[in-house]
């Protein structure tokens, strides 16, 4: 009876010095471009705080399941300003012994930041750039990408217009370089799911002012002139990422069509409309210490945080290398109200995920759609396959 009384005060006594001892702490970088692009839509203009909110937000997630774990994680902010290079940004978070970066950076900047930190161990996780390249031709192994690719977004825009027996296109090129690769991932998609470009037609930016008095009765007139004649098709998809012509398409085409892609029918990885699967929860929540709504690169930024707490939820540490093997492993996943979870693509580090269509105001549908099959998931249906990849990690 001695001994047993004797080994319980032991066992009480080893818990209370574990829940003593301090936390394990995991410090967390967040990377933003300068500048905030504007959009068309005055109702859509992006917030200040537009994605790092999203991580903020994820911090707190972790840190309510890291009371139980004795883990404590710390999110340290970098604003870029207009010019600074973002790889002198990035030594410094690894300077402070910071292990995982959340990146909002353009395709080349991001490229420089990862390899000027890829002999310290430190990890990107790219939140909000889609460039295909960067998990191909480009890819790094010192990066994770959260934010879907361009041809994930057009394949899952493919299978519901394919689905929906709309398989003639009529699309319409903004002449920027970002728009020419959106129309590069828009015929691919449309090749592979049995779609038609029945025609293409190119919206030069000639600049100016794009709000003015006289624009609505401008556009309306142009429009229309710049749609006509058209073979027979049934659908305008557009390809302008920097919203040039896009939102003024909807309603005022030469046919009465619906228009798909950068305006009307948009395939995003998160939508303020978004409802399903417990993500009116975590609406509220954004809302509620925000006041506005959750946009695209919020959630692609609070999942990049989630997917570093799941992993030190699983392996019980803070140790980088721990957390990244169990991430790149094959019991991973990661949940962010989508109806299933979220796992990594071990040949380019593309977290798999569905994709919303929205419209706006509503969730229209969600890709993959029923019966496009796939050997191992049917979420590899959407952006490159490993048979077709391009991506030699080292």
């Amino acid at each position: 009876m001695i001994r047993l009384l004797v080994g319980l005060v032991a066992l009480i006594a080893l818990a209370t010095s574990a829940l003593a001892a301090d936390p394990v702490e995991v410090g967390i970088g967040y990377l933003r471009r300068a500048g905030i692009k504007q959009t068309l839509s005055l109702v859509e203009q992006p917030a200040e705080n537009d994605g790092v909110a999203g991580a903020r937000l994820a911090i707190e997630d972790n840190n309510t399941t890291g009371k139980f774990l004795n883990q404590h994680f710390t999110l340290q902010e970098v604003h870029l300003k207009q010019g600074e290079d973002a790889s002198k940004a990035a030594l410094a978070l690894a300077d402070r012994n910071i292990g995982f970066i959340i990146a909002d950076l353009p395709a080349d900047a991001l490229l420089k930041a990862a390899d000027a930190i890829r002999d310290r161990g430190v990890v990107l996780l790219n939140a909000a750039a889609t460039d295909d390249r960067l998990r191909e031709e480009d890819c790094r192994a010192n990066v994770i990408h959260v934010a879907p690719t361009r041809s994930m977004l057009a394949d899952a825009l493919a299978q519901y217009l394919v689905w929906k027996q709309w398989k003639r296109w009529l699309m319409v090129v903004g002449s920027h370089p970002e728009d020419k690769l959106y129309a590069d991932a828009i015929r691919r998609a449309a090749a592979r799911f049995g779609a038609k470009i029945v025609q293409e037609r190119v919206f030069e930016d000639t600049g100016g002012a794009r709000r003015t008095d006289s624009g609505v009765s401008l556009i309306q007139r142009q429009m229309p002139v710049f749609t006509q004649q058209a073979p027979a098709y049934d659908v305008l998809v557009a390809a302008d990422e920097n919203e040039v012509f896009a939102p003024y398409l909807p309603f005022r085409t030469w046919d009465p069509r619906p228009v798909a892609g950068s305006a009307g029918l948009e395939p995003k990885s998160w939508d303020a409309a978004h409802d399903q699967w417990g993500a009116v929860q975590i609406q509220n929540r954004f809302v509620k210490l925000n006041s506005r709504h959750m946009t695209a690169v919020d959630m692609q930024a609070w999942t990049a945080v989630r997917m570093i707490g799941e992993a030190a939820s699983h392996v019980n540490s803070g140790d980088r290398k721990a957390l990244l093997d169990f991430i790149k492993g094959p019991d991973f996943s990661v949940a962010a109200f989508k109806g299933q979870g979220l796992s990594l693509r071990s040949w380019n580090l593309q977290l798999r995920q569905p994709i919303l269509l929205a419209d706006g105001r509503m969730v229209v549908s969600v890709s993959p759609q029923q019966g496009f099959l796939h050997q191992v998931s049917e979420l590899d249906t959407l952006g490159v396959d490993r048979p077709e990849t391009k991506c030699k990690l080292h």
